[in-house]
Order: C-alpha cells, then structure tokens, then sequence
C-alpha cells in the first residue's frame, strides 16, 4: 500500500533523508527504528503529507504526495510524537471536533465514536476533562483521534515514549489489535518494544537505511560469534588451557579465578556449538561446571552495529 521511491529531504544544509527506498504492505506491522535525529521523524511528516520532500516520492495505494496530499491525508491516521490534544476540553467534545473537521457528523459519528471508545478502551473516562487523564489514556485518546475515521493506514510515532511498564503493555496490546486490521508504522527507539510488537523492521542511521526485514532475517544476517560464560569449579588455570587447546573452533577471551573459582569468557561460530564437548570435557577432569551461559546476538547488537557512529559504513 505503500511505497517511498528515492525520498530526499534537506534543511539547509542538514541532509535529513538522503534517498531512502522501501515498500510497505498491507497488514503489516513495520518498526521503524532509528536514534535521535536519524530521519525517522521526517520520513513519517513526509508519509503523511505534512512536510514536502527535496526530492523522490511517496505512493500510497498508487496515488502520489506531490500531486494527490488530500486523498492520502483520508487514508492515514497519525499520532506525532507529541501528542496533540486540546487539555481544556472533554474526551467526547475532541472526539467530536476531530470527527467534524473529517467531515463525520450525525449518526456517522456516533457509530465512529462507539467504535474508537471499544477500540481504545476509552468508555470509562468519555465525560472527563482531557486534562485530567493519565498519560496512558491520553495516548488511549491521541490513537481515538488518529483512527475516528477508519483508515487503512495508522502511523504513529515513538507511541509509548513516557509511558510507564503497565501503560506500555496496555499500548502495544492495543496496537496489535488494530494491526489486525490496519497496516501500522511505529517508529520507535525503545527496542524491546519494537521487537515484541511489529513484523518487519526497517533500521534508519544519518538519513539511509540500513536494515530491513524481519526479526529474525536481521539476526541471520549479523550472527557472528556466539560468546560463552562458564564457571567452573576445581580447576587449575593450567588445566583450563585443554579448553582451547581440546576444543575445536573456540577461542578464550579471557580467565579470572574469583573466590576460589574460575570464570572463563570463550566465542565460538555459530555452527560450532561447544557445549557438549566442554561438559565432557569438565567430567574427565573432574571440574564442577557451574555455569555454563551463552549469549546470542540481540536486535540491541544490530541496532548498536548499525547506528554508531560511523558503524553503519562499518
């Protein structure tokens, strides 16, 4: 549904986006993931029609944002960063406004208003003053807005920044649920929420992209080494010599005896798991193994990889 072909946007001199390309497709839910000030922010503005671009184009549904930005605008629901809401009104009242300036009145917003309150879990506080709510219900009431007139296509951006672990929770179920229904791009920073939420990811560093795919074709793509902590108990420092000289494919990082033990930190290729070996190994010379803890490569490495500096032309 959607498709963004050689997007170019400067301020100035500050090159935001420079020529990015990727696709978009119905019923998907797509992280866009990037640090502060990588282009994120401005490819969503874009998207939306509410910024212009230096150069390239946006397709949503074959209809372009040069030559058809109100068309696309009633296709796409948007909650900015900062979510926008009148505090000095009621819940009902800004449902109602936002509704208007959609062109939903009558009974089309009265369904359209029953229908984003069950959505949003917004029944409980309908009558209140918007100043009043808690910063989950807001965020609860920014989506209502975003989605009173049933688009396709719901963007939001950094949706559950400032929310605390129950309202974060509470969020990304919500997401989910109108994912079911709605194409959704969430552009986030917070990784561990993008990887539990979305589908596909798509990784933004200095305006390019460097990354796409699912979780998992990201992680095949940047295994490297598998690092392995062991604890080990009755072992002499020259014994724990046989862990590399009698192992194949590994190599000792490092050994520090602590309180009588040893922790040994080893790598190995992910094709060559050890494991076994090492346990058969502590059993013939009668080593207390009692640790033994792998640690994989997590979207937290990718995105570090990816985005410090100068790590993306790394």
């Amino acid at each position: 549904m959607i498709r963004i072909e050689g997007l170019v946007k400067h301020y100035g001199d500050v090159k935001a986006v420079r020529g990015i390309n990727f696709e978009v497709n119905d019923g998907e839910i797509l992280g866009f993931l990037g640090a502060n000030g990588a282009g994120k922010s401005t490819t969503l503005k874009i998207m939306t029609s509410f910024l212009s671009p230096t150069a390239g184009n946006v397709y949503v549904n074959d209809l372009n944002i040069l030559d058809h930005s109100l068309e696309i605008r009633k296709q796409i629901g948007y909650l900015p960063e900062l979510n926008p809401l009148y505090t000095d009104m009621r819940v009902y009242d800004l449902l109602e406004f936002v509704a208007k300036i959609r062109g939903i009145t009558g009974k089309s917003f009265k369904q359209a208003m029953a229908k984003v309150v069950e959505q949003c879990g917004l029944e409980g506080v309908v009558h209140k003053q918007v100043s009043a709510l808690s910063k989950g219900y807001k965020q609860r009431l920014g989506l209502a807005t975003a989605i009173i007139h049933d688009p396709k296509i719901l963007i939001l951006d950094e949706p559950v920044t400032g929310l605390d672990p129950n309202q974060i929770v509470e969020i990304r179920e919500l997401i989910k649920e109108l994912g079911r229904e709605k194409m959704v791009i969430i552009s986030s920073h917070i990784l561990q929420e993008i990887e539990v939420t979305v589908d596909r990811i798509v990784i933004i560093h200095d305006g390019s992209i460097v990354a796409d795919g699912t979780r998992d074709e990201l992680m095949a793509g940047f295994l490297g080494k598998t690092q392995l902590t062991l604890e080990i108990k009755n072992a002499t420092e020259g014994s724990l010599g046989k862990l590399s000289s009698e192992i194949e494919d590994v190599s000792v990082v490092r050994i520090e005896p602590v309180h009588g033990n040893h922790f040994v930190v080893m790598e190995y290729d992910k094709h060559h798991d050890p494991r076994e070996t090492i346990f058969n190994l502590a059993k013939s010379e009668n080593w207390v193994l009692l640790e033994m803890n792998p640690k994989k490569t997590q979207l937290e490495d990718i995105f570090r990889k990816l985005t410090l500096k100068g790590g993306a032309h790394a």
